[in-house]
């Protein structure tokens, strides 16, 4: 099958070579002086737009154009000549498949870097992390079904591959079987990752705590999810595991929270000048949004009382700032105006000595 493919079987002579030569370099050349005009023409209408989707398009698809038109070229080329057509007509069943997942696969990376784009322009964040996480998850699915499928036709360009294919579709039950049990972990990640893209229980940017520690959502794969820590630390987590345990997110909605601080007193700590002090420190802090402040009691035991100071802020970084600045205000504050609310546990050496010696 293969003895028209071998090069001893070839009728050699310098002027078939040269005659190869300029049937393959007018065509490309032909090729690569329309992709530059196509191109040219399609990036002054692109600029006509106010949009940044059909630039980062033509930017990622313009390379792979150019090699998939000057392939179709040499393919056109092959036809009139003997020489080109025995060697590329077998070339061309590897290459061609390969060309066109490129083409295919760029497409879908500029459109996804194009939406991206558009999505930073978003006045809302939250809905800005939805379409960064749905167009981050469902851009790499869509990569991996083409990178999957081109590599498919590929190897089934090849005789001993496609026989193989043939017997297992003979047994394919068995096949099946085995295939199933060795695909169950890429299928639950690939359905977890669709998962998260369609129901969004989490995506990118928000502020999740997980076993105990709280991050920002950096990067959601099929497989895994990335969560950086306050002090830098990555955790790697299964995307399986935010659908199958529960977890907390702290900007689902929005990143307007309330946080509280808590102070505990001792019981005959009078609490009316304490709450008149902490709303008039955070009625005039500028990271305070006006929506809640609330000093209440919520404990009383023989020994201290404990109050909790809530306020709000317009996001989590502002809340976490606004709750330790007013904590060491108040603490400061009660030092200063009110020490004999604080609570102490000292040992007086002279009240010691003064009760033994009597």
């Amino acid at each position: 099958m293969f003895e028209r493919y071998d090069p001893r079987n070839w009728d050699f002579s310098w002027d078939s070579v040269i005659h190869a030569a300029l049937a393959i370099g007018a065509p490309v050349l032909i090729a690569l002086i329309l992709h530059a005009i196509l191109f040219t023409v399609l990036r002054r209408i692109a600029r006509m737009s106010s949009t940044w989707l059909d630039d980062v398009i033509l930017d990622t698809v313009r390379r792979p154009m150019r090699w998939a038109m000057a392939g179709w070229a040499i393919s056109i080329a092959a036809h009139g000549d003997t020489l080109l057509g025995d060697g590329w007509e077998r070339a061309m069943s590897y290459i061609a498949p390969a060309l066109m997942g490129w083409v295919l696969f760029a497409l879908v990376k500029g459109v996804a870097a194009g939406l991206e784009r558009q999505a930073e322009d978003a006045e809302d964040p939250v809905a800005m992390r939805t379409r960064r996480t749905r167009i981050s998850i469902l851009s790499r699915t869509f990569g991996f079904a083409i990178i999957l499928i081109t590599i498919s036709l590929i190897m089934l360009n090849i005789p001993g591959v496609r026989d193989i294919g043939v017997t297992l579709m003979a047994s394919a039950g068995l096949a099946a079987l085995a295939v199933g049990a060795a695909a169950q972990p890429a299928l639950k990640s690939l359905i977890a990752g669709l998962q998260m893209a369609l129901t969004q229980p989490l995506r990118l940017g928000d502020l999740v705590k997980v076993d105990g520690e709280v991050g920002r959502v950096e990067e959601i794969r099929m497989s895994f999810v990335t969560v950086r820590s306050w002090d830098e630390r990555v955790l790697v987590v299964p995307t399986a595991r935010f659908l199958d345990e529960s977890f907390e997110n702290w900007s689902r909605v929005s990143e307007r929270l309330t946080g509280p601080v808590y102070l505990h007193l001792d019981p005959a700590t009078a609490v009316q000048p304490i709450r008149e002090e902490f709303e008039r420190f955070v009625g005039a802090h500028a990271l305070f949004d006006g929506r809640n402040l609330a000093l209440l009691m919520t404990e009383a035991h023989p020994e201290s009382i404990e109050l909790r100071l809530s306020m709000s802020s317009a996001t989590i970084g502002d809340l976490w700032t606004l709750r330790c600045e007013t904590r060491e205000h108040m603490i400061g504050w009660l030092q200063r105006n009110m020490p004999d609310a604080l609570i102490r546990h000292r040992l007086e050496v002279q009240a010691a000595n003064a009760r033994t010696d009597g």
